[in-house]
């Protein structure tokens, strides 16, 4: 016996259209680009930076001009680099959710307070990466006329 869901697929939608994300990756994660094209598979319009240093000014100067950070912590050294990148943020973090992205998370963390950034183990899975989307986008309301 199967059993067969049906789902409303006039009102079913991309998760991230249009949110306009900022993806950091060192040399190597940029060149093969994997977490950019799955981003924008869900949706995001994706800008991609080499420089940590650069991509944080970006943020700082158009907070409002982007809607997820995600960063490849590894080639940068680590989860600690990714935490102090974050740290250096301030304010922002509260406007622009950070999804970071490591080989030293040992269990994935999906916090609560939108101020406190995502942690994913790498490599990173499709899954995951939805998984983490989804948690940084859930502030957002889709209103959808009927």
């Amino acid at each position: 016996m199967q059993f067969i869901r049906q789902m409303d697929q006039d009102s079913a939608a991309l998760v991230g259209w249009g949110i306009r994300v900022l993806v950091l990756s060192s040399g190597e994660d940029a060149r093969r680009g994997v977490t950019a094209r799955r981003l924008s598979g869900l949706g995001g319009q994706v800008d991609c930076e080499t420089e940590m240093f650069s991509a944080l000014g970006m943020l700082i100067d158009d907070p409002a001009g982007y809607g997820l950070f995600v960063m490849e912590c590894d080639g940068f050294g680590g989860e600690e680099a990714g935490r102090r990148a974050w740290s250096m943020l301030g304010d922002i973090v509260g406007r622009v959710p950070v999804i970071l992205v490591t080989r030293d998370c040992q269990s994935q963390l999906f916090p609560e307070d939108r101020r406190a950034p995502i942690v994913l183990r790498a490599p990173l899975s499709a899954v995951s990466l939805r998984v983490g989307f989804e948690h940084a986008m859930r502030h957002r309301v889709m209103w959808h006329a009927i």
